[in-house]
């Protein structure tokens, strides 16, 4: 891993413990601020593999279950890795994440939790968080961080 990648993957484990003081990191409704990096990809291929190793960590240390510290991981790898595939589309760049999110976690909400309300449900939940953390967050950032993209994300 590159030290972009490990800071982008330390900034996602202080971002999930920051949305799990205030509620929203686990549970039917999730707005992770860390999704938001997610849209990192479109800058640099290094934030796929901080976002992976940031995700595993932040799960395993949030107390996650098994099957979600594994399936969550692997939900936010797709989703960066479909970011980057489509970095020449920005505003295309959040929607891997915002739907990788989305078919896989409601199964673990309601399989490996067994929260009430369904895998439908889930979804919706899950979907709608996943507009604002990827969506509209990602988006911010993204557009806050295009005029230095040079700079920062230099090879």
């Amino acid at each position: 891993m590159t030290i972009q990648g490990a800071l982008i993957a330390a900034l996602y484990i202080a971002l999930t413990y920051l949305s799990a003081a205030l509620g929203l990191a686990s549970g039917p409704v999730q707005v992770r601020f860390s999704e938001a990096l997610t849209i990192l990809p479109f800058f640099t291929p290094s934030a796929i593999g901080g976002l992976f190793v940031g995700c595993l960590l932040s799960n395993l240390l949030t107390g996650c279950a098994l099957y979600d510290i594994l399936f969550g991981s692997l939900a936010t790898v797709i989703g960066a890795v479909g970011t980057y595939l489509l970095r020449k589309r920005k505003w295309l760049a959040p929607l891997p994440p915002i739907l990788a999110n989305t078919l896989i976690l409601p199964f673990i909400l309601s399989y490996v939790y067994e929260f009430p309300g369904g895998v439908p449900y889930f979804m919706l939940t899950v979907g709608v968080g996943e507009l604002i953390s990827c969506g509209l967050l990602g988006m911010l950032l993204l557009f806050a961080l295009l005029p230095h993209k040079n700079t920062i994300f230099h090879s």
